[in-house]
């Protein structure tokens, strides 16, 4: 681990076994960008937590961890019978992860959890993680009826009625003691998850309960955490040119980023980057219709002369056998690490020449939830706001890549407009 994350391990241990000692709950949040590492801090704690519990008295430690004075009767005593999770909203993440706690003594995949299953069940758990927790939902129209059938139904068996206004968060404080929450204001991406200024208002409490802690090291992108800075600079939703004007494009010596005109050139440069340090993938946001999910032989996106589909699972689709031939969403991409990312940028992120602005093409955005208005809640949500979540989604798909990135932009205008910054 980074300093900052054992850091914060020590510090939410310390803080953990305090409020268990005296019987007081809370939430923690830990706030980092993408690649700090949010995901190594939720299972590293995790198996810690497991390693205590279950170590004996004559159990020799290794005298040099930071954390082997936790391995004592007292902490043990505390421990007993202590029950956690780690509640993933994301579907594609969360089949990953079991597969990690299914080959990590002391910790199970059962552990991993849905926040429907959190509402569901009837266990009361000590300790509940959350991972990507700006991803969970405000109560919203869901991708199924059954799943709308459940949000009721949770919501009248923790609170006798279906109080609209609770949100998936509320279960899991409903049934968990402690929280910790892992997040990231910006990358929320769709108008179902958690409203920023809610985030907000969560990091601000924790803030005041010293109880936030923020990761600032990055361990993904070898470019350093100026990169991400960067790239949310150059697609700020609402910035004219005047505001872009003030970031200077930037060579990122130590990272391969590369711009192309020719998406076939982009597939055959991730090939071989894939054939020479694995885990490179074309990644794209939601700019095209998914064809092949009822028609299996139907091409999604044709561009070049490159006929091509989306992925063709939505779990642990970046470690799946035809991933490399596929274009994977951000509903695959999500909070997962690649060594090379082709982003292509479609036609529902386009520049307005005239305005001198970023602007979003709603009838080339296919996200249907992604641009859904909430009629349960009174919420319309305008141009803006869904270019905000675009805008979200391609940040994402940018700063996926350990060593580098490679981009190809649909729009004309878009396409020069870019150039400089990453070419």
């Amino acid at each position: 681990m980074t300093i900052d994350q054992a850091v914060a391990v020590e510090d939410i241990l310390e803080g953990l076994f305090r409020d268990l000692d005296g019987e007081v709950h809370g939430t923690t949040v830990i706030q980092g960008e993408p690649g700090t590492g949010k995901t190594v801090i939720a299972t590293y704690l995790l198996k810690l937590l497991a390693d205590i519990a279950k170590s004996k008295p004559d159990d020799e430690q290794d005298a040099d961890s930071i954390f082997s004075d936790y391995f004592t009767d007292g902490y043990r005593e505390l421990l007993k019978n202590f029950t956690f999770g780690l509640v993933v909203p994301q579907q594609s993440l969360r089949k990953t992860l079991q597969q990690v706690f299914t080959r990590t003594p002391g910790l199970s995949p059962a552990q991993v959890l849905t926040p429907f299953q959190v509402g569901e069940s009837d266990v009361s758990w000590d300790l509940l993680i959350v991972d990507e927790a700006h991803r969970l939902n405000l109560r919203a129209n869901q991708s199924s009826g059954s799943l709308n059938r459940k949000f009721i139904d949770i919501n009248e068996k923790l609170y006798g009625v279906d109080d609209q206004s609770k949100t998936q968060l509320d279960w899991i404080r409903s049934r968990s003691s402690n929280q910790i929450l892992l997040l990231d204001p910006m990358q929320s991406v769709r108008p179902a998850d958690l409203p920023t200024q809610f985030v907000h208002a969560l990091i601000d409490g924790a803030k005041s309960a010293k109880r936030y802690y923020p990761l600032t090291t990055q361990m993904r992108v070898k470019a350093g955490e100026d990169y991400v800075g960067y790239v949310r600079n150059v697609l700020r939703p609402g910035s004219t040119d005047d505001g872009l004007m003030a970031v200077e494009p930037r060579k990122f010596h130590e990272y391969d980023i590369r711009f192309f005109d020719d998406l076939g050139e982009m597939h055959d440069a991730i090939r071989a980057r894939d054939a020479e340090f694995g885990l490179a993938r074309l990644v794209a946001g939601y700019a095209w219709e998914w064809k092949s999910k009822k028609d299996k032989s139907a091409n999604d996106i044709e561009l070049d002369g490159q006929s091509l589909q989306w992925n063709r699972t939505d779990k642990d689709w970046i470690n799946s056998p035809t991933s490399l031939d596929e274009v994977g969403s951000i509903h695959t991409v999500q909070g997962y690490d690649l060594n090379y990312a082709g982003v292509i940028i479609g036609n529902d992120l386009r520049y307005d020449r005239e305005a001198g602005r970023l602007r979003v093409d709603l009838d080339q955005y296919f996200d249907t939830k992604g641009k859904e208005n909430n009629p349960k809640l009174g919420k319309t949500y305008s141009d803006e706001d869904i270019l905000r979540f675009v805008t979200n989604v391609y940040t994402v798909l940018l700063t996926r890549g350990i060593q580098g990135t490679y981009l190809y932009v649909c729009d004309p205008d878009l396409r020069e407009r870019l150039r400089p910054f990453f070419g």
